[in-house]
């Protein structure tokens, strides 16, 4: 899943996606809500973490103006104001959650766990099509019962795909969503990671499910309802 931090405080900012990245999240930075808008305008999130008093723009303007534009962008406050007023303005203004600073770094990733549990699948932590199923909270992949030994990134590319099934994904929706605004890598890396998962979900199975609509990009559907 990728993520925004929105964070004033160079030193923070860097420590919180830093702590991301490791737990698998691909993460882009900010440093106040103007540039969020530049990030978010170009650019698909699961979800934010938003500090609340920043320069040039502040997290509240900053999710109003998301919702008053129908984008539902879960977000997460962070803010060192903990009054009730505080805490009541962060979530009428659009805000899913908030965390005062400062704060144990497994809250964050537990509140984030759910925050983005919400946003996807009513609360479920399983995708499945056909006989794959995805537990995102358990970080496990199978097929027809049998065991799929990914690697991280081929995750977040899989769980990607699952949330879209049936849609078609450029290899630039792809790159843009589970690497990081700076990733520079090779222009190929999307296929050999696509191949190497073809590989991984069609060994022993009925039908294919990654399929490539060509000069497009790839989708995952089934073709045909298994018997």
């Amino acid at each position: 899943m990728k993520l925004l931090v929105v964070e004033d405080e160079p030193a923070l900012n860097k420590i919180i996606a830093k702590r991301l990245k490791v737990e698998n999240y691909a993460v882009d930075s900010a440093l106040d809500g103007e540039e969020a808008l530049e990030y978010l305008a170009v650019t698909e999130y699961d979800g934010a973490i938003v500090d609340i008093m920043m320069p040039r723009l502040d997290g509240l303007t900053l999710v109003k103006k998301l919702r008053a534009k129908n984008n539902l962008l879960p977000v997460l406050f962070l803010t060192a104001k903990d009054t009730l007023q505080d805490k009541v303005a962060g979530l009428d203004c659009g805000g899913d959650d908030y965390l005062v600073k400062p704060f144990e770094f497994e809250e964050l990733l537990a509140r984030l766990r759910a925050l983005l549990r919400r946003g996807h699948a009513a609360g479920s932590n399983e995708l499945k099509l056909a006989d794959l199923a995805l537990d995102t909270k358990g970080h496990r992949a199978s097929r027809g019962g049998r065991e799929l030994n990914l690697t991280a990134r081929e995750f977040e590319i899989l769980e990607y795909l699952l949330q879209n099934a049936g849609s078609v994904l450029s290899r630039q929706q792809i790159q843009d969503h589970v690497w990081d605004f700076s990733y520079d890598g090779a222009s190929n890396m999307i296929d050999v990671y696509i191949n190497s998962l073809r590989k991984k979900l069609d060994k022993e199975a009925p039908q294919p499910l990654i399929h490539t609509i060509r000069g497009v990009g790839y989708v995952l559907k089934q073709d045909q309802p298994l018997e």
